[in-house]
């Protein structure tokens, strides 16, 4: 499914260039659940970023779902990005002026899913997430496990191929960040859905099947 080879990062400074990712290999399968690790500055943001097609400026080859994406134009890497990754952050990144119905039909209008259409699938995600008794409130009026609850169910709608999550439970309690890795981990043993997490939580991790470590950039035993 994903395929990274020789992958580097760097950012000019004057002494020279400083090299957030090495020459970073690994391949992600179908169905796998990843959790990439590292202390701070390690590059495993900046990773998730690459991974994310949120940056672009990079070196190395990334394939993903059998595109060559290294060989892309910007607009072919944005419509990769919107038809086959999901996203899941720290600080939710839910739009504050819209309600929780609105936030889940953002990413189907990206897809011109027609609206008749949308409406269907996003009360399938409310039911299928407890949560059709929150569908007019605005993410203000959640509790923070709530919020992401919201922001995982706007991950999934528009059923990509892969979820990215950054650092997911990093704002919750200890009850809520369970609450919201069983469902990780629901997600992908029940359902199949590829997951790539970004995480320091060891606890966490045990949630996947498999672990990357990072330092200073380059993959590490």
């Amino acid at each position: 499914m994903i395929k990274l080879v020789n992958l580097e990062r760097s950012y000019p400074l004057k002494s020279g260039p400083f090299y957030a990712l090495r020459r970073i290999t690994f391949d992600i399968a179908e169905g796998d659940f990843l959790s990439i690790m590292g202390p701070s500055g390690s590059g495993k943001s900046t990773l998730l970023h690459v991974l994310g097609l949120h940056d672009s400026d990079w070196k190395g080859e990334y394939h993903l779902l059998g595109h060559a994406v290294h060989k892309l134009d910007r607009k072919q890497r944005l419509d990769l990005q919107r038809n086959h990754l999901g996203f899941v952050f720290q600080s939710y990144h839910l739009l504050d002026d819209l309600t929780v119905y609105e936030n889940l039909e953002i990413p189907l209008s990206y897809r011109n899913v027609p609206r008749m259409e949308r409406e269907g699938i996003i009360c399938d995600m409310l039911d299928r997430f407890s949560i059709v008794g929150k569908r007019d409130l605005f993410p203000g009026q959640l509790s923070g496990g709530q919020q992401q609850l919201i922001a995982i169910a706007r991950a999934l709608i528009a059923k990509p191929a892969v979820i990215l999550a950054d650092e997911p439970t990093g704002n919750l309690h200890s009850d809520q960040a369970r609450e919201i890795m069983e469902l990780f981990k629901k997600l992908n043993q029940e359902n199949g859905v590829t997951i790539v997490q970004v995480t320091h939580s060891k606890e966490n991790a045990s949630y996947g099947n498999r672990v990357i470590r990072l330092a200073d950039g380059w993959m590490v035993d």
